[in-house]
């Protein structure tokens, strides 16, 4: 646990996934995949409370089986698909100062990277404060499909995203290898002052570390085909998830079912 800075970790947890539904507490391996973010983050010791915010009372119930807090609900109006992630970053920071509980930093760790270790955090964490002039920090990974070569479609014709040329060869008809190495963010882990947040309403701020994902730390399961991928690594002992020394979680209905 932080000695000198108050931190908290939130685990946000919408209810109404779409290209995967309820990914967030479908089974990987023995548990949802909530609860590798949530031991995750409280087996890394780098937080003074761990909070699942989620609009979604059985997702709650199933936070709180796997250790974490749930304060409060989240309003709809904040747990839309389209809703950006400042809006219930800043309620739930909010709703935590209300009860008297403030932290000088929150950390950002989606359950949809369920490869994302103790280790992981431990390791942005001592990054992040290192650096105690930065806004925040951000994991990202590096491009497997070069921005250079991406173009925007405009009727019958279509422009390249980035026009620059290497000489006079345009960045779509270079080599990958000849291309600068580009970087996109993964979304697995995300750190920064509580005070960006409320002050320049920003999760990021201007100044933000880059945290570079080793190996599958930075898988983000949004598809289908993320979960076969998840399943298949798993399968193949490629990788591991996070330790979970609890039972399964088990739905209310299930448990009278079994004493039945």
């Amino acid at each position: 646990m932080s000695t000198q800075l108050r931190a908290v970790a939130f685990i946000p947890a919408r209810a109404s996934s779409k290209r995967i539904p309820d990914k967030n507490i479908r089974p990987l391996g023995k548990h949802p995949l909530l609860a590798y973010a949530i031991r995750s983050a409280l087996d890394s010791g780098v937080f003074d409370a761990v909070v699942c915010a989620t609009d979604s009372e059985l997702y709650a119930d199933i936070a709180r089986h796997y250790g974490a807090d749930v304060p409060a609900l989240r309003p709809a109006e904040i747990s839309a698909d389209r809703s950006p992630d400042i809006e219930w970053v800043r309620w739930m920071l909010s709703e935590l100062a209300a009860r008297g509980r403030l932290y000088d930093v929150f950390s950002i760790l989606r359950p949809t990277s369920p490869f994302r270790k103790p280790h992981t955090i431990q390791r942005a964490w001592q990054a992040f404060t290192a650096d105690p002039r930065a806004d925040s920090l951000r994991a990202v990974s590096k491009c497997k499909q070069h921005p250079g070569k991406m173009w925007v479609l405009r009727g019958q014709r279509m422009l390249p995203i980035l026009p620059y040329c290497i000489g006079t060869t345009p960045w779509h008809s270079s080599q990958y290898a000849a291309l600068p190495e580009m970087y996109v963010q993964d979304a697995s882990l995300e750190i920064a002052w509580s005070r960006v947040a409320l002050e320049q309403n920003s999760i990021a701020g201007e100044s933000i570390i880059p945290f570079v994902s080793r190996d599958l730390e930075g898988l983000d399961i949004n598809e289908p085909d993320d979960w076969w991928l998840a399943e298949r690594k798993i399968s193949l002992e490629q990788v591991r998830l996070p330790d979970v020394h609890l039972p399964p979680y088990v739905r209310p209905n299930d448990k009278e079912q079994s004493l039945g």
